[in-house]
């Protein structure tokens, strides 16, 4: 075994580490798992410009209560010297995962330990509504526990700021500097103060339905197609309860949900990966689909903050969407109905990401809205969001990779605003006898 390796497991075994975690240690290398324990320690996982992400399990190179630890105390640090005269606020949220809530309860030790008031959601919750609860609270920053559509093997934890978006520079370099001061545990509070942890939900909740529901153009054309037949599966995630909610909020009437995925569970035990990109992910839906004759086929990754569709082609089968199509029919629908309600003042632009199919410019030059392009990666779309609130006026954005945004009410991607504004398009089309097959 390598010396730096065996160096830092004797670390572990001897420094300031809970007993469970010393005696699984130990355990291993009686075992002799060498392999393993060399991939655990043989660096620190490195806390990257957006947070962490890796394999769950004990080390240096894992999510632990000690790699989070870290990465919390390092984050607080960072807060406590941006907001020195301030009472420091944070929301934390946790996925589906496994070990999620006990990650997202140790972060709450952390932040709190530190004087920093933490909201705290009760449950599960998608990563948007993450973003929003940061702008809705008035919060500096905010933590959401998910490794998004990785394998049931990982966890992750992303850093938000202040306007509900990702952290970006300069505080994304800042934040690492000061995760790399932690030389030792011994650094790291861990002692929750339950006088400042305080539990949200329902009224979160409830908030951010209604505004994802007030993004709704042609509320009248969803009154007319209210039967349309979508099928959803939120792939064992947190999308579970709150986007049938938000297609019910709209006026749709007959989602049909698939009830094998419905779980939230860690495991995802009915798919090989969490991802809707994959028809594998998404084949009990589309089973589903044909079962019924359904018009739409959505699916959420576990986080809530991408969706896939399928529809319908001409001979009846139905055909996955790739992320710039989905994006083409999506923008081109919302500047339409924009266009044909008399909404544009001349302000108005759309963003997207420079890897993302330059056929969305065409359609904003063609409606005289301005396109923007960032850098790949929503976090930078978000960041040009807030760079001009107040100035001009968001109306949506997006990237190939199956995230998309409608409305200005977080600076994240967010599938739940997006399974409403795809099913209104999709209930707009077929109102003019026509399907998304046919405006593709």
């Amino acid at each position: 075994m390598d010396k730096n390796v065996r160096e830092k497991i004797n670390h572990w075994l001897e420094g300031n580490y809970d007993e469970e975690t010393k005696a699984e240690l130990q355990k291993m290398l009686d075992n002799g798992n060498t392999e393993e324990l060399t991939d655990a320690f043989y660096k620190d996982l490195e806390f990257g410009t957006g947070g962490l992400r890796g394999i769950m399990g004990i080390g240096t190179n894992r999510v632990n209560k000690y790699t989070l630890g870290m990465a919390t105390q390092g984050l607080s640090n960072y807060l406590k010297k941006v907001y020195s005269d301030e009472q420091i606020k944070v929301v934390i949220a946790h996925d589906n995962r496994n070990n999620a809530e006990k990650f997202a309860s140790i972060v709450a030790d952390v932040f709190s330990a530190n004087g920093i008031h933490v909201y705290f959601f009760e449950s599960l919750r998608p990563t948007p509504e993450l973003s929003f609860a940061i702008r809705e609270l008035g919060c500096h920053s905010g933590v959401m526990l998910t490794a998004s559509h990785n394998p049931k093997e990982y966890s992750g934890y992303k850093a938000y700021w202040n306007d509900g978006g990702q952290v970006i520079k300069p505080h994304d370099k800042n934040i690492i500097a000061e995760v790399d001061k932690i030389e030792s545990v011994d650094q790291i509070s861990f002692e929750r103060d339950e006088t400042l942890v305080e539990k949200i939900g329902p009224e979160m909740d409830q908030n951010y339905i209604e505004r994802v529901a007030s993004e709704s153009i042609y509320p009248e054309v969803i009154e007319s197609q209210k039967d349309l037949s979508i099928v959803f599966s939120p792939i064992h995630g947190t999308a579970v309860d709150i986007v049938p909610r938000a297609l019910k909020e709209v006026g749709f009437t007959n989602v049909n949900l698939v009830e094998e995925q419905c779980t939230p569970d860690g495991d995802f035990p009915t798919v090989v990966y969490p991802n809707p990109e994959e028809k594998e992910a998404l084949t009990m839906a589309l089973n589903k689909a044909k079962e019924i004759n359904a018009d739409l086929v959505m699916a959420t990754d576990p986080d809530a903050d991408r969706v896939g569709i399928a529809i319908k082609n001409p001979e009846g089968d139905f055909e996955l969407l790739n992320g710039n199509q989905t994006g083409v029919l999506l923008f081109n629908y919302v500047l339409s109905a924009w266009e044909k309600k008399g909404l544009f003042r001349g302000n108005e632009y759309i963003v997207k990401t420079i890897v993302t199919t330059y056929l969305i410019d065409e359609i904003a030059k063609s409606k005289g809205v301005k396109c923007y392009n960032t850098l790949t990666g929503f976090k930078y779309i978000g960041a040009l969001m807030t760079e001009l609130e107040g100035e001009e006026k968001f109306i949506a954005g997006g990237e190939e990779s199956y995230g998309y945004l409608v409305g200005d009410h977080v600076r994240d991607k967010d599938a739940v605003v997006a399974c409403t504004m795809i099913a209104e398009m999709a209930a707009y089309y077929k109102d003019q006898d026509q399907s998304l097959y046919d405006a593709l």
